[in-house]
Parts: C-alpha cells; sequence; structure tokens
C-alpha cells in the first residue's frame, strides 16, 4: 500500500508537470526513471508555491503559503504521510539529501512576491531572482548528481538567467498583477516610467533598455555553462543544456518581436524546441 500511494503521488506530480512546465517536461523524457520522477515530484511542489501566490484560495495567499510551509516541514519530518504527492516528494528529498533551507529560500521568495511589487536595484532583484529560481538550479543539481562544488554556483547561475528570461517575456502578464520586476534605477537611466510599460509603448529608449536586459541575462546564460560539465550523468547534461537552449530562444523570439513582449508573447513552439533538443543531440557537446 505504501508504494502504490507513492507511485500514486509521482504519476500526480507527472500530471502537473507535464501541464505546466511543457519544456522542462518535453526535456525530462530523457532523463533515467528514478531522477525523472523526483523531478516531476520537486516540480509539483514549486508549482504549488507559485499557485499558493498567484492564485488565492479560501486561505488567502499568505495563509496558502503557510500551509505549504507546512506541508513542506511535514515531508522532512514525518515518517507516515497520507497525502500522496507529498509522499513522493518525501521520498524525493530524503533519497537525494536536499537541504530543507533550499526550500525555505523559495517560500520567502514567493513571500517577496506578495510583499513587493518593485525592485529598486539589481541586487535586491538578484536576490529574490536566487530564492525563487537560483535554489531550484540547486536542487535539480542534487538531483542530477555532482561531485565538485564549484558546480553549485553555477547552477544558481542558470536559475537566475531562467527567471530574468520568464521576468522579460512575462512583463505584460505581471503588469496586470501590479508587479513589475525591473530595476528602479535601472528604467530611470533609461527614461522608462511604469506608466509606458502599462501603455505598452515600445519605442528606441525601450528597445535599448530590453536589450541591455538580454545582454545581461546571456552573460548569466554563459557563465553556468561551465557548471554543465560537472554535472554527472551524460543525461543530465543533456537535459540541462536543452533547457538553456531553449529559454535562450524566448530572448531570441523578444528580439525577433521587435522587443514588443506587449502584444505577443515570445515563445519557443514545439517544433523549434524539438529542433533545438536535435541539434544538441547531434553536436553532443557536453555529453
Amino acid at each position: 500500500m505504501h508504494d502504490q500511494k507513492i507511485s500514486a503521488g509521482f504519476q500526480a506530480a507527472r500530471k502537473i508537470t507535464k501541464k505546466f512546465a511543457k519544456t522542462f517536461y518535453l526535456a525530462s523524457l530523457f532523463l533515467p526513471k528514478e531522477k525523472k520522477y523526483a523531478s516531476y515530484a520537486v516540480y509539483a511542489i514549486c508549482r504549488l508555491s507559485d499557485e499558493a501566490v498567484d492564485n488565492p484560495a479560501s486561505l488567502g495567499k499568505i495563509g496558502n503559503l503557510q500551509e505549504l510551509e507546512l506541508k513542506i516541514s511535514r515531508a522532512y519530518t514525518e515518517n507516515h504521510i497520507s497525502d500522496p504527492l507529498l509522499a513522493a516528494f518525501s521520498q524525493t528529498v530524503n533519497n537525494y539529501k536536499i537541504p530543507k533551507e533550499y526550500f525555505d529560500n523559495l517560500i520567502q521568495g514567493m513571500r517577496m512576491d506578495l510583499e513587493i511589487k518593485r525592485y529598486r536595484d539589481f541586487p535586491s532583484l538578484y536576490e529574490y531572482c536566487y530564492r525563487v529560481a537560483g535554489v531550484v538550479g540547486l536542487i535539480m543539481l542534487k538531483i542530477f548528481g555532482y561531485k565538485d562544488s564549484r558546480a553549485e554556483g553555477f547552477a544558481i547561475k542558470l536559475g537566475v538567467a531562467m527567471q530574468l528570461t520568464n521576468i522579460l517575456r512575462d512583463i505584460n502578464e505581471d503588469l496586470g498583477r501590479g508587479r513589475i520586476y525591473l530595476p528602479e534605477d535601472e528604467m530611470a537611466g533609461f527614461n522608462i516610467s511604469q506608466q509606458q510599460l502599462s501603455a505598452g509603448q515600445v519605442d528606441e529608449k525601450l528597445r535599448d533598455f530590453f536589450r541591455f536586459q538580454i545582454n545581461r541575462c546571456r552573460k548569466f546564460y554563459s557563465d553556468s555553462l561551465e557548471g554543465i560539465k560537472l554535472i554527472d550523468s551524460p543525461l543530465c547534461r543533456f537535459v540541462v543544456l536543452c533547457m538553456k537552449e531553449v529559454y535562450s530562444g524566448i530572448l531570441r523570439k523578444i528580439e525577433k518581436n521587435n522587443y514588443d513582449v506587449f502584444t505577443e508573447r515570445a515563445r519557443v513552439n514545439k517544433l523549434e524546441k524539438a529542433g533545438i533538443i536535435l541539434k544538441i543531440a547531434l553536436g553532443r557537446k557536453y555529453l
């Protein structure tokens, strides 16, 4: 019965991942089975943290986060967990020795979403990106396996790069939630106002601003490359490289759309994703 419950939890996590993380789900098909399902269990919990902040339920946003905190604590401290998804998550964090502090940081990042609507400069934005995405890189690294501790710093860089990419892609959506994840001092430096963003006015100064943001993103991606070589498993290295390249493709789409992130959401379609994966497989770089 115990094994059936955990198996059901992993299957539930797989469905959540397939629905909400299409890029990762596609890439994950290449992972060894145990690591694949461990990744799904972690993603499902990360997804719950997102949902807790973006979709208020009966408990309210703060209550949702507090409930999630309690669930994660139970996963680390209790042996008999009735919830199948939480049982699968518990097995994962214990098998792969994933520090609870990573999830504590993740929850702190989600709490920032509730308390902070603007970021005065890049260091304060980086702190947010580290908590909601850099630590996810560290969590996945635990699952994928590594021996050289330098891999941790590179995993953080890749997580931050992907979060910065999400921020640029989702500006319009975030504005609708009353949030702007762009450094205020940099907006001022390029003479970009909140009113201009809200109006969706794309002019040359906004394009210059986006070029600056994209260049920084690409520096994080570039800096993270060295760490992919430090992951033990060739298949895991392959999956991480696929994720990196697909997310980098979002930046190219923003450029192709002439930096208009307001009327058209930058996305890499299925065929393009397949092409990226095939190119990496044929190139066998880092494999």
